[in-house]
């Protein structure tokens, strides 16, 4: 496995009884989402920000890892938080949110709320239709990484997308997508107007399809896929400690 980039490391914060998972999305890294727990953070919370197997490596390293190693991982850091907090959030940007949304459907009664930001349930790309058939072959295609509208602004994420481990993810999406009628938990769903990686569609999809009676969908008008980096990312944070604040008790 290559090294670590700079920049991609795992991270957390020792901090209460209130626990917080924030997870990245598929081919990106901790960074993306840093600002955004570290602001979690400054509330006093617990926080941890794994870093999904294949991921801020290489995207050779990722080529060989499925949903199934990302998963693991997100649950491995929720059973540490399971040990020390009351009350437990996983908020996850892009496939982040997905993964949100499985351990919402599988794990629901052990949360108390999960906030997705341009959580991908399905996509539009015409590529989708071919996934099978490149996911047999070892390919990288142009990558999604960086999609923000305020040029101060980059995300670290490989710069191309590695087949095998795309076809993966598409085929475990389908499971997701079939598992969200099951999810209760409150659930604040951020979803950017232009976002040229996760179509719009997919926020209005997730609030119609999962069963909680505690949930809102917010329009992010500023800002591209990598939200939590973008423009809205203090309104991102600040709705997040509210909904954070509101449900822990």
């Amino acid at each position: 496995m290559a090294g670590i980039m700079k920049g991609a490391e795992p991270w957390g914060h020792e901090g209460d009884d209130v626990g917080v998972l924030v997870l990245h999305g598929f081919t990106g890294s901790p960074q993306s989402v840093r600002t955004w727990a570290e602001g979690i953070a400054r509330e006093g919370h617990t926080v941890i920000v794994p870093r999904l197997p294949g991921h801020g490596t290489s995207v050779e390293d990722l080529q060989h890892t499925t949903p199934a190693d990302w998963v693991g991982e997100a649950e491995m850091a929720l059973r540490g938080l399971q040990e020390r907090c009351r009350s437990i959030f996983v908020c996850g940007l892009s496939a982040g949110g997905s993964i949100a949304f499985d351990l919402a459907a599988r794990l629901g009664d052990r949360l108390s709320g999960i906030v997705t930001v341009n959580g991908l349930l399905f996509s539009r790309d015409p590529r989708v239709k071919l996934a099978p058939l490149l996911g047999k072959l070892p390919l990288k295609l142009k990558g999604v990484a960086s999609d923000i509208a305020d040029p101060a602004q980059a995300e670290l994420a490989y710069g191309k997308v590695p087949t095998k481990a795309s076809a993966a993810l598409l085929a475990w999406l389908d499971g997701v997508k079939r598992s969200l009628g099951s999810i209760t938990t409150p659930a604040l769903i951020f979803t950017a107007r232009q976002d040229h990686v996760v179509h719009p569609d997919n926020g209005p999809y997730a609030l119609e399809h999962i069963s909680s009676t505690d949930k809102e969908l917010v329009w992010l008008e500023r800002s591209y896929h990598v939200a939590t980096l973008d423009y809205d990312k203090d309104e991102i944070l600040q709705r997040t400690v509210t909904f954070i604040k509101e449900r822990a008790s």
